[in-house]
């Protein structure tokens, strides 16, 4: 449906402001991202990495601006130092000291809160965790829902379930937790496998009256104050906001919680539905790579497909009515697969009618397509390339500089300083224009990336 979507926003001839957390789904429809970071608003052209790229290069360069300012601060202040009781000096150490109190000190940025995570792990010795064979099931009364799913899971497997809504996914998870049963075949799980498992529905298990502290120490028996603390620090409950009561969350938070418990179980195999629902997109991030490192075994539902394309090295797709097991990645998968009910239900439109493009032209298209984008995105790649290396360049010359002056102050030669500092300003303007510069090429280089990319997604 979100792949059905996402054609569908492309061919929209209105305006169009999208919200969603969902990256994959925002880069292929929108043109512009819209930020807010530390309290602002950013508009940047291109995908959602274009803007990161951007604040990140802001910040770098506010970083190395305040820094170099911290320096000249301490470079002003040696000099009225070692030239305040010196009464021929005087106007000139006046000067300074004015210029320092007109000086506006440019603060630290503060760290930006995100999620941190990193799941406990329990030991486990033995070659598969789970066995699943012939698997079946039917809701009493009701049509099967699925049958004759045959799979096994090992350490270190990263299984993701995909299908339409209401397939079978999330039963499909309860069968393997242990949460439903009444099915046909046969599900063995290890006996030293140890679960973890998160699930929308376990929200409502969560205690309204306890607090979000409470919940996490609940968890297991040996869990104590310090260790659930922490866990709610990570999950952004901060100090006194770990003892909030669960009935005055929002349903985010409330999954916040369900994932600090998940983090405090030791485990060696993961059982996630759809777990990154109310995370923004730092916190998918952050969770993608905790279960990245993560030396058990995971099965996730999930409906992103930029997940899929970090996480999954096998299927388990509800496709069609059926289900089945795909052994591959979620782009070998599309390639050699991909999903039928999406081909029986996308008509050839008029434009495909008239323009009757054969295989071949098509390749032909696509090998244009990409040589064009090698052609111009490459001198763009290489002018980068330089403006970093100038950019290191007049650093490093800054510094030089720094210290000379630093040397000339101590010993008081005029001339070396008012040389030394007018060379100075001269660097460090010319890194300002350099990194300016570079920026402006970064979102150059962006933009048409996207532009590409485009057309070579439209052209598949």
């Amino acid at each position: 449906s979100i792949r059905w979507l996402s054609v569908f926003l492309r061919s929209w001839r209105g305006g169009l402001i999208l919200i969603t957390h969902d990256r994959a789904f925002m880069d292929s429809v929108c043109q512009a991202t819209v930020a807010i970071h530390r309290k602002k608003l950013i508009k940047v052209d291109g995908p959602t990495e274009a803007v990161y790229a951007q604040i990140l290069a802001h910040e770098e360069l506010y970083e190395k601006t305040r820094i170099n300012d911290d320096k000249k601060r301490r470079e002003i202040e040696v000099f009225i130092n070692r030239f305040r009781a010196q009464a021929r000096r005087a106007n000139v150490v006046q000067s300074r000291v004015k210029a320092m109190s007109k000086r506006i000190r440019m603060e630290g940025l503060e760290s930006v809160r995100e999620l941190e995570f990193r799941f406990t792990a329990a030991p486990f010795s033995g070659k598969r965790m789970l066995e699943v064979e012939g698997l079946g099931f039917s809701w009493p009364g009701g049509m099967p829902l699925f049958g004759d799913l045959t799979f096994s899971v090992v350490p270190g497997d990263r299984i993701a379930i995909i299908g339409r809504n209401g397939a079978g996914k999330t039963t499909l998870l309860n069968l393997l937790s242990g949460e439903l049963s009444g099915f046909d075949g046969s599900i063995k799980l290890n006996p030293k496998a140890r679960l973890a498992c998160f699930g929308q529905t376990n929200v409502e298990r969560l205690s309204p009256e306890k607090t979000i502290e409470a919940e996490i120490m609940d968890t297991t028996h040996n869990t104590g104050h310090n260790t659930a603390r922490n866990i709610a620090g990570a999950m952004l409950f901060e100090g006194d906001e770990a003892l909030k009561k669960i009935s005055v969350l929002s349903g985010g938070e409330k999954s916040r919680v369900l994932l600090g418990k998940l983090l405090v179980s030791p485990a060696n195999f993961l059982l996630l539905d759809e777990p990154t629902n109310h995370l923004d997109m730092q916190s998918v991030d952050s969770l993608l790579e905790a279960v990245e490192a993560f030396r058990g075994a995971a099965i996730m539902v999930t409906h992103s497909e930029m997940i899929l394309r970090s996480f999954a090295r096998k299927l388990i797709v509800f496709d069609s009515g059926g289900v089945s097991v795909f052994d591959g990645s979620y782009d070998e998968f599309l390639a050699r697969r991909g999903w039928r009910d999406e081909k029986e239900e996308r008509p050839d439109t008029p434009g495909d009618e008239k323009t009757g493009a054969s295989k071949k032209q098509k390749r032909r298209q696509r090998a244009s397509i990409i040589q064009a984008r090698s052609d111009t995105l490459n001198p763009l790649k290489a002018r980068m390339d330089g403006l970093e290396t100038e950019i290191m360049d007049t650093e490093a010359s800054i510094e030089e500089l720094n210290q000379g002056l630093v040397q000339a102050s101590q010993a008081g030669d005029a001339d070396a300083i008012k040389k030394l500092s007018k060379a100075l300003h001269e660097a460090r303007a010319t890194t300002e224009k350099l990194y300016a510069t570079l920026d402006s090429t970064s979102k150059e280089h962006d933009r048409l990336e996207a532009e590409y990319s485009e057309s070579l997604e439209q052209n598949t």
